[in-house]
């Protein structure tokens, strides 16, 4: 038999007040008894859940991602996944800071801001009106990318070429589009730090980076999907109280044939090679002493045979006086060669070419080639 708790207000009594509290306080505990009843369904969620669900963590979790946030995050990459980025693009830093104090004969410090993931899409949406956007390939990749630069740094460096005074901000000029001449001045920049960037990857993966072409409205610059995941770099720019920032973007889809360089890790600036301990290991592989050995003949006989011989026996070889013999180099057979005397010793007189192992033949010539003009 089953009892059902009648939670109606009678309809004879007044609706006062403190009636109306008690009936509110009531409600919970008359929901919990329900949700016994039928199996604990209609549980209420406690705040904790509701932030969990959503994605908002606290205290220690502050770096976790769960829930909503979680779903909402999951089409992102980290760029931790390609550690070889940063090392490249602090290579290009120092190589901009010298090339830039060239080019405006003035001094001028770049920075590396940041280096996130982000979606091609949510980033061109985010570009602030005036600036110039330019499309390079990468010739190697067969794939494009994007440098962007701000208004800030545009007037500033119009304003450095231009001579203007330093210490003081750029004169900034709205409502009207950059002249050519001011888009020539900065595709001069762009190609320089393109030049830079080349030689920051040419360790890892030599490339050539072309300008395409130079846009000024974000809306021509469709070189990857909106959604697709992409690589923004900033660097920062400062030449004495004026500069701006400038971003290079790669989508993935650019980067992915040089994917396997960039997940290793090296240490150092050389990203793992050393020229100068592989010109010495070099050196001393080419001068080191190896043994070679004439093998005149070579047959098979029965081990029986073999254990039955006594001082005096003669084996008899299937081979001419004239036949050539092998000269080895432990297992591997260096070239062939026939067998002579000069001046009372035995000698050998090479016949066909040395048999150079094609793995090491680039290595050997280029180190003689090497000590040729060192000498």
């Amino acid at each position: 038999m089953s009892t059902e708790r009648d939670t109606s207000v009678p309809s004879d009594e007044p609706l006062t007040p403190e009636g109306m509290a008690a009936g509110w306080t009531a409600m919970p505990d008359m929901v919990e008894d329900d949700g016994e009843q039928e199996g604990g369904t209609d549980r209420l969620m406690s705040q904790d859940e509701i932030d969990t669900m959503l994605g908002f963590s606290s205290g220690d979790e502050k770096d976790g991602r769960n829930g909503i946030q979680a779903i909402v995050d999951s089409g992102s990459v980290a760029y931790e996944r390609l550690p070889m980025l940063e090392i490249i693009f602090e290579r290009l830093v120092r190589l901009l800071s010298t090339s830039l104090r060239n080019f405006f004969t003035d001094n001028v410090e770049v920075t590396l801001e940041s280096i996130r993931s982000v979606r091609f899409g949510d980033y061109v949406n985010s570009i602030s009106q005036p600036a110039l956007l330019s499309v390079f390939k990468a010739e190697e990749w067969d794939n494009f990318g994007l440098i962007t630069i701000e208004s800030s740094l545009i007037y500033s460096v119009l304003d450095a070429m231009f001579g203007g005074k330093r210490g003081q901000p750029a004169p900034r000029i709205d409502g009207r589009p950059f002249t050519s001449i001011e888009i020539r001045m900065i595709r001069r920049v762009i190609e320089l730090v393109l030049g830079d960037a080349e030689a920051a990857f040419k360790p890892l993966s030599p490339v050539r980076f072309n300008v395409d072409r130079v846009e000024s409205n974000p809306r021509f610059v469709s070189i990857s999907r909106p959604a697709n995941a992409a690589i923004r770099v900033e660097l920062k720019f400062d030449m004495e109280g004026r500069g701006g920032a400038l971003h290079i973007v790669l989508p993935y889809a650019t980067i992915e044939p040089i994917r396997e360089l960039l997940l290793e890790s090296f240490m150092g600036e050389k990203l793992g090679r050393d020229p100068t301990w592989e010109n010495h290991l070099a050196t001393e592989v080419w001068q080191a002493d190896v043994d070679v050995t004439c093998v005149l003949h070579e047959t098979r006989m029965p081990l029986k045979r073999v254990m039955k011989l006594e001082i005096g026996d003669t084996l008899m070889f299937d081979a001419r006086p004239d036949a050539t013999v092998s000269l080895r180099c432990g297992d591997f057979i260096v070239t062939e060669g026939r067998i002579g005397r000069v001046d009372g010793k035995i000698a050998v007189q090479v016949v066909s070419p040395l048999r150079r192992s094609k793995t090491t033949i680039a290595a050997f010539d280029s180190l003689a080639s090497h000590l040729g003009a060192t000498t």
